[in-house]
């Protein structure tokens, strides 16, 4: 199987790990020559929210969650790095829905070799009463996944 295609999600949880996120992605994508799909989940309160600071009208179309995602420090942070490293990367975005659910989702949208998610160490009671979204891409992700846990 070769590596060609790399998903790395991060959302509003992760600035903390990002140093975590990227460094994992680095080292599968840059000896595989891969390229990394930065994909922020945009929970739809927080992506209204920036799309008001923004001045953008909702109602005539207004921004695509990519082009939101490009203005995202969280993502911007890791696609400097890549940039840094030479790691082609594209930054990618999407709103609403469950988090899980949209990650599996681009995974066969962008034909993803590997997908990296991060995440805290919960108790089976917090993961029963909250959901444990890292969890759910391992379980439903049709490819392998790095899980990259949070300091």
């Amino acid at each position: 199987m070769a590596l060609e295609r790399i998903l790395l999600s991060v959302g509003p949880d992760d600035w903390d790990s990002l140093d975590g996120l990227v460094d994992a992605t680095a080292d599968v994508a840059e000896p595989a020559g891969a390229t990394v799909y930065v994909l922020y989940v945009f929970p739809r309160d927080e992506y209204d929210d920036l799309l008001d600071r923004m001045g953008v009208d909702q109602t005539s179309g207004g921004l695509s969650p990519d082009e939101v995602a490009e203005r995202h420090d969280s993502v911007r942070v890791p696609a400097d790095r890549f940039e840094e490293r030479g790691i082609d990367f594209e930054i990618r975005g999407v709103a609403g829905g469950q988090p899980s659910d949209q990650i599996v989702r681009k995974v066969d949208e962008f034909d993803a070799d590997v997908a990296v998610v991060g995440g805290t160490k919960r108790s089976p009671a917090g993961k029963a009463m909250f959901g444990d979204h890292a969890q759910q891409v391992l379980l439903n992700a049709p490819i392998p996944v790095l899980y990259v846990k949070k300091e």
